[in-house]
């Protein structure tokens, strides 16, 4: 049995990362690339990680908002209701999940017109498994 956790000791420095979209390359070594989350080393990276940042921006915000409006016009936040609730609650109960939802959907369709864009198909081919014979033998 082959040991997978193994590496061969071959120096690839002056391989060049693609981001996995280059047709017909297959000398990039893409275990050796750094990865560094502020300096992203291929386009898709740093497409990717504009939706993240963007993503986390929007959940601190969510998340956050309410909380830090509450603290700071507390008597607004609590004397407006929507439908039947303080302002405060409607937003930090209903208004985060809620948003969290959101974000998710958001997230999940950015993430799928990046992979569109690259080219990443994360769609899996089965193979059909062989007839068994009905006896559970072999075929004679």
């Amino acid at each position: 049995m082959t040991d997978n956790n193994s590496r061969k000791d071959e120096s690839n420095a002056d391989i060049e990362t693609d981001g996995g979209v280059a047709a017909g390359r297959q000398t990039a070594d893409y275990l050796d690339a750094e990865v560094n989350i502020f300096k992203p080393s291929t386009p898709f990276m740093r497409d990717h990680l504009r939706v993240v940042w963007t993503m986390f921006a929007a959940w601190a915000l969510l998340v956050f908002g309410p909380v830090t409006a509450t603290y700071l016009a507390t008597d607004f936040m609590t004397s407006v209701t929507v439908i039947g609730f303080p302002l405060h609650y409607l937003l930090t109960a209903m208004g985060a999940p809620a948003g969290a939802l959101v974000l998710s959907f958001v997230y999940a369709r950015k993430r799928d017109q990046l992979d569109e864009k690259y080219g990443i198909d994360h769609s899996t081919r089965r193979q059909e498994p062989e007839a068994a014979a009905t006896d559970g033998g072999s075929d004679r």
